[in-house]
């Protein structure tokens, strides 16, 4: 017989400093696998006009990876329900909301 067990999860912050890591990402790459989803998210700065002359010739700009996340398949619906509330939270929020008045933790 087995016995079910209702719980909530909730982040852990690394390393106990109080403050939480968090990386900031203007791009992100989608690839899959049969077994996973990755998303591989990447900070692009401003090109300089020597990336410029480079992105003109191999139509190619690098961006620094920050993080790559690799996800099973069962956790994608979850994942895109999730980004679609908080999109539409924030859509239907007041411009120039506070914040600090964002709703904390997870959605779902």
């Amino acid at each position: 017989m087995s016995k079910q067990i209702n719980f909530t999860i909730v982040p852990d912050e690394p390393g106990g400093s109080g403050k939480p890591v968090r990386e900031y990402a203007n791009f992100c790459a989608v690839a899959h696998t049969p077994f996973d989803l990755t998303l591989t998210f990447c900070d692009v700065q401003p090109l300089t006009e020597q990336d410029v002359r480079q992105a003109e010739q191999s139509q190619v700009v690098k961006a620094p990876v920050v993080a790559r996340i690799a996800l099973p398949f069962t956790v994608v619906p979850g994942l895109i329900t999730a980004l679609q509330e908080q999109l539409k939270a924030f859509q239907e929020a007041p411009p120039q909301q506070d914040p600090n008045t964002w709703p904390k933790g997870p959605v779902n």
